[in-house]
């Protein structure tokens, strides 16, 4: 018999793709034929003719299927169909589509693990709350919250009553993004809650900042930036933001992948305070995987020079500069298949920090 896992979230950002990762490897690598799917959906692509949700993209490379949006991607909710669901509810069969895309999968998997979509609720207006899809599928849930103590507690106690009033079985729970000198007593007191709750606690996954590195295509899509010196490198990682006026040594060599933010006025002073920096200090190779240069101003050659030698992206914006750090700062950092670094991590990180085999045990 197939065994059917559900993971769900107290709420949007916490790591959900990032475990279920991490469980599919796992699984795969005991020897389990593994399939997967997003029964509802929000964010779409279109992949070769096919709208599916853009996580089963990533999950398809990684477990080496074809895309059939039938079976992966049943249910895509964008941009409307709150409201065309609304106005006719009887048009619509959810339910079927994603019973369909089950039997399918069972037919050929073991365990077939279900990712769900933001919090419990997601879903609810066209009566395919995560709860009723997890107990339309006989799935059992694993539950992903963020780290903390009382605030977690408490979405998690306000989370698993949805799974508990559908007779959905939570299997276990998941405390991602945990800070390191909270690591022990966070462990300690959320675990006492969920024995109280007859809960498993599966594991405790310390913060991980690497997974929080956006991308030089992000960081232009959030300034409504253009970039326009090699582009082919927009994939490159920010680790961290150098001010064009606080350059300084310990910045330099602190990082590989620094995205300097500068008036454009002032790119050419800031360059060559790098360029100085570096050469009296030893520092060989550029520390920048990008830059951003905001409003008007004219870039000199050996600036131009200088991105050219070191295939730097450079994006050019209409932002001041201190408006293009706050956008920067609240980028959504998510995981996809442009980031092969992040995956690898998180089914690390799994891995370390989960006893997997105590689901369903």
């Amino acid at each position: 018999m197939t065994k059917n896992i559900y993971v769900a979230a107290t709420s949007q950002h916490v790591g959900k793709t990032t475990s279920t990762l991490g469980l599919v490897s796992s699984y795969i690598t005991q020897g389990y034929k593994v399939g997967y799917c997003k029964p509802v959906g929000q964010k779409f692509l279109d992949i070769e003719n096919l709208r599916v949700d853009k996580d089963t993209v990533l999950f398809s490379d990684l477990i080496d299927f074809e895309l059939m949006p039938e079976v992966h991607s049943p249910i895509i909710l964008g941009k409307g169909a709150t409201k065309t669901y609304l106005d006719d509810p009887d048009k619509f069969d959810l339910d079927t589509k994603i019973l369909k895309a089950k039997e399918a999968l069972i037919d050929k998997n073991e365990i077939v693990i279900y990712e769900g979509t933001g919090h419990p609720g997601v879903g609810s207006v066209a009566d395919v709350s995560n709860a009723h899809v997890a107990q339309l599928l006989g799935a059992g849930v694993v539950m992903i919250a963020e780290g903390g103590i009382g605030s977690t507690i408490d979405k998690l106690n306000m989370c698993t009553a949805l799974f508990r009033e559908k007779n959905v079985p939570i299997l276990g729970v998941i405390i991602n993004k945990v800070r390191i000198d909270k690591y022990d007593v966070v462990k300690k007191y959320v675990g006492k809650w969920l024995k109280k709750n007859n809960i498993k606690l599966l594991g405790v996954v310390p913060y991980d900042k690497t997974l929080a590195y956006p991308l030089i295509t992000a960081v232009a899509k959030a300034i409504g930036g253009t970039i326009t010196y090699h582009a082919d490198y927009r994939f490159n990682k920010v680790e961290s933001i150098l001010a064009g006026s606080l350059i300084d040594l310990k910045e330099l060599k602190s990082s590989k992948d620094l995205l300097l933010v500068v008036s454009t006025r002032s790119i050419n002073d800031a360059i060559n305070k790098i360029k100085t920096i570096s050469t009296l200090n030893g520092i060989e190779n550029c520390p920048l995987s990008g830059i951003v240069a905001t409003g008007q101003g004219f870039i000199d050659s050996n600036t131009i020079e200088y991105i050219e030698e070191n295939k730097i992206p450079l994006i050019r914006t209409d932002l001041d500069t201190y408006g293009s750090v706050i956008k920067i700062s609240k980028i959504e950092v998510k995981i996809n298949r442009s980031t092969p670094w992040k995956v690898q991590r998180a089914i690390q990180l799994i891995k370390d920090n989960v006893d997997v085999k105590q689901i369903g045990a």
